[in-house]
């Protein structure tokens, strides 16, 4: 599909007629601070929200709902002839909606999939309501702390990755001839988000998406250096003292699991993201 880009200054039909139509039959990932945040809305805890209205371990939002537009399901958070139940809390992808995010050499770009406006199809009123810049749009969506959120949380991703780096360039498994560590990660780039989480282990997933930080959530870089120092510590205590290639190799396949599962939470595809670290790795010497 044609990839429409966008700059800050662009006029579209933003404003939303609130008609419900996106809280139907869409995918919406989310990063451990996202999850906080909505089960604080919700009231509950972290742990519970992920159980009860997320999928694979709580990245990805459940769509079980009563059906709706198209006969597509609803969001969990969503009520009938109300709207969404966790509106305060509700992650960046839904701020952004119809518009997409990525980044480039640093540098943030906005998009919307296809040549036509996304929400013309399912809410073609909006072409009736003022139009709003990007930038309006997104100040007034109150995008900048998730987008915080995001970035920090790629951050983590990477240095996770570097920790496989590390179990597997510095401690000598390259050098013992190792042929297995690499075909894993590809492996696990290219497992159901169903199987990687299970690979992981229920305590590095907890590890992962509910962290036991009860202050900090009003500040998600806080918040996500916090995460990222537990992390750490974590490795550390599992991986601080191995003694043989085999446990290396473990070591160094499950912290790649856990970068790339995050990956697949942040909308990074970790099927590309494992080839693009293995080659990485094959340049520092390692082989398959």
């Amino acid at each position: 599909m044609v990839t429409t880009k966008l700059n800050i200054q662009d006029k579209l039909p933003l404003t939303c007629s609130r008609s419900g139509t996106c809280c139907h039959g869409n995918l919406v990932m989310l990063n451990p601070w996202e999850l906080m945040c909505l089960a604080r809305e919700k009231g509950i805890r972290a742990g519970e929200f992920r159980d009860q209205y997320c999928d694979f371990g709580g990245i990805r939002l459940r769509f079980d709902g009563e059906a709706g537009w198209r006969g597509k399901q609803a969001c969990s958070q969503y009520i009938g002839n109300f709207g969404c139940s966790v509106h305060l809390g509700r992650p960046l992808a839904c701020r952004l909606f119809p518009l997409g995010r990525e980044i480039q050499s640093e540098e943030v770009h906005y998009m919307h999939q296809g040549v036509e406006f996304p929400c013309l199809e399912g809410c073609p009123e909006v072409s009736g309501l003022p139009q709003l810049s990007v930038g309006e749009y997104l100040k007034g969506q109150e995008t900048e702390r998730f987008e915080k959120a995001q970035d920090e949380y790629l951050a983590i991703m990477q240095s996770l990755a570097d920790i496989a780096f590390e179990l597997l360039l510095d401690t000598g498994l390259v050098e013992s001839g190792d042929q297995e560590t690499l075909p894993l990660w590809r492996k696990m780039g290219n497992e159901t988000p169903e199987m990687l989480a299970a690979s992981i282990g229920q305590d590095w997933m907890d590890s992962l998406m509910i962290p036991d930080i009860q202050e900090e959530l009003e500040d998600p870089v806080s918040f996500a250096q916090k995460h990222s120092e537990l992390l750490q510590l974590k490795a550390q205590e599992e991986f601080g003292v191995l003694q043989t290639n085999t446990e290396i190799r473990n070591a160094c396949v499950c912290i790649m699991g856990v970068a790339l599962h995050l990956a697949r939470g942040l909308g990074v595809n970790p099927s590309i993201l494992a080839e693009h670290w293995i080659a990485t790795a094959k340049s520092h010497g390692a082989g398959e």
